[in-house]
């Protein structure tokens, strides 16, 4: 009974020792700054991706030639970006740092993806039914796109002795909405090489 007693004691006083001594350190670190953990896709990926390729497509002749048709600044929506790799990435990051691209290049507009805009549409029947006359926004007033920006991300994996090199590549064409003509087509490349120490007892 005693002994019973005493090993209870002790593998309590053993486990809150253990417990004591595990802690865990936060540490806040820029926005900006690239932390690269695993090697799979993040967020400092899908900020150059989209950067490099709006860049890409600013420096081709496709929105002067709106411009000089037109007479005005063309319009754009992100349509589908297809994940065809193994990892999960989360899409809709590099759909919004698309969008921020473009509108910050100042020779854009950019229209509301297919689910803003439903909101969008029912912020409108609501104000329809309660908003004053001077205040409500109209209907049919909405901005068709010109273009429509599709694509997608692949990737190739090479590994071999804890060693790895991730290869992602991120396709994307511009396409007329009315003629399905793709005015401008374009690809960025992203390299990882990820090293992994084998534990040594």
């Amino acid at each position: 009974m005693y002994r019973s007693i005493v090993c209870r004691v002790l593998v309590l006083v053993t486990l809150a020792a253990v417990v004591g001594c595990t802690s865990t350190k936060v540490t806040r670190v820029p926005a900006e700054e690239t932390i690269d953990l695993s090697g799979r896709w993040n967020d400092s990926d899908s900020q150059q991706a989209a950067g490099a390729l709006v860049d890409q497509s600013m420096a081709t002749p496709w929105v002067d030639d709106f411009l000089i048709r037109r007479g005005a600044k063309p319009t754009v929506i992100i349509g589908n970006l297809k994940n065809k790799t193994p990892e999960h990435i989360a899409v809709k990051t590099l759909v919004a740092d698309l969008e921020r691209s473009f509108i910050n290049s100042g020779r854009v507009f950019v229209v509301a993806s297919a689910e803003e805009r439903d909101e969008l549409r029912s912020e409108r029947e609501d104000q329809a039914r309660f908003a004053s006359e001077e205040s409500m926004k109209s209907w049919g007033k909405e901005q068709g796109a010109d273009y429509m920006l599709i694509g997608e991300i692949n990737a190739q994996f090479d590994s071999e002795n804890g060693k790895e090199v991730k290869y992602y590549q991120v396709d994307c064409y511009l396409v007329d909405l009315e003629t399905n003509v793709k005015v401008w087509t374009g690809f960025t490349k992203i390299k990882k090489f990820v090293g992994r120490s084998k534990y040594k007892p």
